[in-house]
This record gives structure tokens, sequence and C-alpha cells, in this order.
């Protein structure tokens, strides 16, 4: 009976362990997007992400932000600009993260923030490059803390590469990588 139960425990934990990491499909005016996100690594980032996505938040928003060679980003405003109304922010979990070897490198998924390292709400972006500048440091200040990493880019590179090379308006300085024609997030699901 003990060894049963030994066995049993033993399959539960192989289990959870081998459960399959959420996925988020990025309908978007280019193409599809699937996100593979890491909740072991930053628990509580992929789960104020997976939030979101379950409100329909990111469904209308454009990528607001596309610098060819960097990043692309999106997640918070509308394509006439109007920013959207987010939840508090989190804290940020970017020591967490790169401990697990998340890295900010090609095709991995971040949340964008404000100077003040635990100002992440709804926003993200997409790494084109390997952008090591963007990884935790230290926890000095919002300069050395770093950008959590929580996932990756596992179908729809190819439309991330293309939306990195739209047309940028130059018409508002508050927005100097805005694209010119907008790229819209017309639907965020978890398959």
């Amino acid at each position: 009976m003990r060894r049963a139960l030994v066995c049993l425990l033993s399959l539960a934990a192989v289990a959870l362990f081998a459960a399959p990491k959420p996925r988020v499909k990025l309908t978007t005016s280019m193409g599809v997007i699937v996100l593979e996100l890491e909740p072991q690594a930053a628990p509580k980032t992929v789960e104020n992400f997976l939030k979101y996505v379950r409100k329909g938040q990111y469904k209308g928003t454009i990528f607001h932000r596309v610098i060819p060679g960097f990043m692309i980003q999106g997640g918070g405003y509308v394509d006439y600009l109007g920013k959207k109304r987010t939840e508090a922010p989190i804290p940020n979990e970017a020591d967490r993260s790169k401990a697990a070897g998340l890295l900010n490198h090609r095709g991995t998924l971040a949340m964008a923030r404000t100077g003040d390292p635990d100002s992440a709400t709804a926003e993200f972006y997409i790494n084109l490059v390997n952008n090591p500048s963007l990884d935790f440091k230290s926890r000095k200040d919002g300069n050395t803390w770093g950008y959590c990493v929580f996932g990756k880019v596992v179908q729809g590179m190819d439309v991330v590469d293309r939306i990195a090379h739209v047309k940028i308006s130059h018409a508002r300085s508050d927005f100097p990588a805005l694209p010119a024609k907008p790229v819209l997030i017309q639907d965020a699901t978890i398959q």
C-alpha cells in the first residue's frame, strides 16, 4: 500500500511538471502570433497577462511602438490612441525570470513598464533581437531592475517581423514609433 502511494505521488508530481504551458493566440491585422507563457518562471506576470486576455483587454488594441532592430510593443492603446484602463501595476519579476533562464532574446515576450520597476500593467513587447540591456542586473533602480520576460513566440515570428517593418508615422511627437497604418490586435484568446 505504501509503495503504491509513493508511486502515485511520484506520477502526480511528474504530471504537474509536465503540464502544458498556457498559450495565447493573438489575431492581428497582419496575421496570427501564438505565445507560450512561462508560469513557473514568472507566475504573477503570467496570471496578470492571462487575466487581461480573459477580460478582452487586448481586443481592438494596437501595436503603438514599433522599432525595427529592437521590439514591437502593444496592448495599451486603441487605434485612435486612447489609453485603455488597466488594473493596478504588478510586482516586477525580472529577477525571478532571469534566474529561470528567461532573457530578452529574439522572440521573447516581456512586460512593458515606466521607469518604476513595479509599474507594469497590460502593455507587453516582443523582442526582435537579443536585448541584454533589458535584462535584470540588480535591484538598485529602474535602470538596472530590467523587464520581466514571461513567454515566447512559438508561431508567427514571421508576422512579428512583418509588423517590425511597417512604415512609421512621424506626425506625432508623443508617439515617435507609431505605425502609419494601425496594426490591430483583433483578438487574444487562450488556447
